[in-house]
């Protein structure tokens, strides 16, 4: 249970930081959905990435 609170928790953190980037220029014009997209599956990627770090670390 405490997982899916780091969870929320992380990806809060991982969007919030994610939007201080400027990603505007990475992609083609009239691309919005793909780079929404993009936006979104690499939040969850990180979010995963820190929990699963932060949870061996508390478990441990």
């Amino acid at each position: 249970m405490i997982k899916a609170y780091i969870y929320v928790i992380v990806t809060a953190i991982t969007f919030w930081s994610l939007d201080s980037l400027n990603l505007s220029n990475l992609f083609k014009k009239n691309k919005i959905y793909s780079a929404r997209l993009l936006y979104i599956l690499v939040s969850m990627a990180l979010s995963y990435l820190v929990v699963n770090f932060l949870y061996d670390i508390i478990s441990y």
